[in-house]
């Protein structure tokens, strides 16, 4: 809490204007005491002792003046340098009340900062939690939407058979429909890079109609929600790109030194936070291997067709980059 203005004026006063000292100390007093006693006592013995006639000694009056200024100008010495001290002593008073006042001013000043930074953090955190929301509110609505063309092939009819036959073999019907392209499956391992981005937002329907990469995506989603909580967002991370032979031997079993380069992310803030979260909370840590067990598995499926700038571009999407964080922080590489 801050000091009252009338306490800040005090220790300022006290800090900018020294006492007055008074006009005749107790030093100087004594001093005065004793020197008029010592000039009377030497009065008092010249006058009693009788003069002896003779002419002018310089050496003998050389000698008197000394006996009889000498304790005074020593007196008079001793009187100053008490005075310097009690100055001294008076100075450093002043200087620790200021080093006082300054201390508790900054501590006044560091806790009222401290106080007006506290709701701006918490309107940031709240901020993060509402774009969090909304991201997993657009990704639900992934999984239900539906294209309009893709209802009206299953219309209500009272004659199933001859409208629609029955699929031999209880083969699942999203399987009937096109192969997920590669390029849908690295655009949607991406995620769309805001509410504008109608191409990613395709590629990412596309891609929840095929069955392992829906897993894949919703793993990711759910990890990269769990991350954003720490304030850890792959956009901002920091890493070294992964060369595509790397990406190959990962996928063919290969595990060690060889392939370490996977791990490639330098920002340490992110892995201590992530290496906390992993030892601490076992939603996250469930979370975090569900969804490296799903990426290894898509990459095996992905590695033998795919082409090194394929794996490239696999390596820059935000999935991947979940991946190389949470793959160093549980050893995955080592």
């Amino acid at each position: 809490m801050a000091l009252p203005p009338s306490d800040k004026i005090a220790s300022a006063d006290l800090a900018s204007k020294p006492s007055a000292p008074p006009v005749i100390s107790a030093p100087e007093m004594i001093a005065i005491a004793v020197s008029l006693i010592w000039v009377l006592g030497v009065a008092i013995f010249f006058w009693m002792t009788p003069s002896e006639q003779g002419g002018f000694d310089g050496v003998r009056f050389i000698v008197v003046f000394l006996a009889i200024f000498m304790p005074v100008a020593m007196i008079w010495i001793a009187a100053s340098a008490a005075r310097s001290t009690r100055i001294m002593r008076e100075e450093a008073a002043r200087l620790q009340a200021a080093v006082d006042w300054m201390r508790k001013s900054y501590i006044a000043q560091q806790q009222t900062a401290g106080m007006a930074l506290k709701p701006a953090v918490e309107r940031k955190i709240d901020e993060i939690a509402q774009s969090t929301k909304k991201a997993e509110s657009a990704i639900a609505t992934f999984t239900t939407t539906r294209e309009p063309a893709r209802a009206t092939l299953a219309p209500k009819s009272e004659t199933p058979a001859q409208d629609q036959p029955a699929l031999e073999l209880g083969t699942p019907a999203d399987e009937l429909g096109p192969p997920l392209s590669t390029e849908d499956l690295l655009r949607a391992l991406h995620f769309p890079e805001n509410a504008e981005d109608t191409s990613g937002f395709a590629a990412l329907r596309r891609a929840l109609r095929d069955r392992q990469a829906a897993g894949l995506i919703q793993a990711a989603q759910d990890v990269l929600t769990l991350l954003s909580q720490d304030g850890i967002y792959m956009d901002d991370l920091r890493y070294d790109r992964a060369r595509p032979e790397l990406w190959r031997r990962f996928a063919m079993g290969e595990r060690g030194r060889g392939v370490a380069g996977l791990g490639g992310v330098r920002d340490r803030s992110s892995l201590a936070l992530s290496a906390g979260r992993m030892k601490q909370d076992t939603i996250f840590r469930d979370a975090a291997h569900h969804f490296l067990r799903r990426f290894d598995q898509m990459l095996i499926a992905f590695e033998p067709t795919a082409n090194d700038a394929e794996l490239a571009a696999l390596s820059d999407t935000r999935t991947a980059r979940a991946f190389m964080l949470l793959g160093r922080v549980t050893g995955m590489f080592d």
